[in-house]
């Protein structure tokens, strides 16, 4: 078998002789595409100059929070609700925004509110003062069906101030803090049945009606009837005879002042749009007899709860 050799090729020889004389042009249109290369991506990723440093944006942020512990736990639970089935991370749906103050500080705010809600559809048994508990049957009542619903609902109003830290010229890393008011409800509505509109407005303290309560025949103030075994010789009812009236539908209440440090990443995705994204911990609580029934009753021996964890922002804004 044969071999063909170039080594003492005439066209091998030229162009030795010519990668020799063009080796050094090769090299500096090699350099020459690198520093043009390099030109390029210092341009697209170029430190901020100081004098360039300004701007805001606004935007939808969500914020999710890592809640170490639930509100009013040990009393949901004794309702039958598993508040194992409450969002973690709660997740609140808001709107923050950002402007640039002076050098390197920027403030701005931020607004959310989020819930999240349990139910459960009881076990129903009855039974007769006759037989007692041991003769119970389960309820057959399709009109008498108990539903048990809890929500837990947070919002928050916050300030926030930063320092920035630029890396690049779309790319920055800012340090700060979000301070700021937050309220935190939990409400247990009971219902049983369908829901009827009327029904809706039907008083719990009994019948509505006029009553004549100077004995002159004629009905002159408007009260609620409620009905007991034996009013007595006094006229008033001993207290073990008044029923307390169970709330259809309480809300508890408390609002505190929240504080949550975060580092943030900010990169411009475009002229006027960019992402940015904050981790951070946070931490705010209602002091023990600070929690407010139905918006107006304070509950003085309510127990203190902490709203603390890891918080997680989402932020995707229009704005430089």
């Amino acid at each position: 078998m044969g071999y063909i050799s170039f080594r003492n090729s005439p066209m091998l020889h030229k162009l030795e002789k010519i990668s020799h004389a063009e080796s050094p042009k090769i090299v500096k249109k090699i350099f020459l595409l690198l520093f043009i290369c390099i030109s390029a991506l210092r341009a697209q990723f170029d430190l901020y100059p100081v004098e360039d440093f300004f701007g805001g944006g606004i935007g939808y942020s969500p914020m999710y929070i890592s809640m170490d512990s639930i509100p009013a736990k040990t009393n949901l639970e004794g309702l039958g609700l598993d508040t194992k089935g409450f969002d973690n991370p709660f997740v609140l749906h808001g709107g923050e925004g950002f402007a640039h103050m002076t050098g390197k500080w920027r403030i701005g705010g931020y607004a959310g509110v989020g819930s999240s809600k349990i139910s459960t559809v009881p076990n129903v048994y009855i039974y007769d003062a006759t037989s007692g508990i041991a003769g119970a049957v389960v309820n057959t009542d399709p009109l008498f069906v108990p539903s048990i619903e809890g929500k837990i609902t947070i919002s928050l109003g916050a300030a926030t101030v930063e320092h920035v830290m630029p890396v690049f010229q779309d790319l920055e890393i800012a340090a700060g803090a979000l301070l700021g008011l937050c309220r935190i409800s939990v409400s247990v509505d009971q219902r049983t049945g369908t829901a009827v509109w009327d029904n809706t407005f039907t008083s719990a303290y009994g019948t509505i009606d006029s009553v004549d309560t100077d004995g002159d025949g004629i009905n002159d103030i408007l009260a609620w009837i409620y009905k007991v075994e034996d009013i007595g010789t006094t006229g008033v009812p001993s207290p073990t005879e008044v029923e307390p009236i169970p709330g259809v539908l309480s809300d508890v209440s408390g609002t505190f002042f929240n504080f949550q440090p975060y580092v943030a990443i900010k990169w411009q995705l475009l002229d006027r749009v960019g992402l940015r994204i904050s981790v951070g911990f946070n931490k705010g609580t209602i002091r023990q007899g600070r929690w407010i029934l139905n918006g107006r009753t304070q509950v003085a021996d309510s127990q203190p709860f902490s709203l603390q964890g890891v918080a997680f922002r989402t932020m995707l804004y229009l704005g430089l």
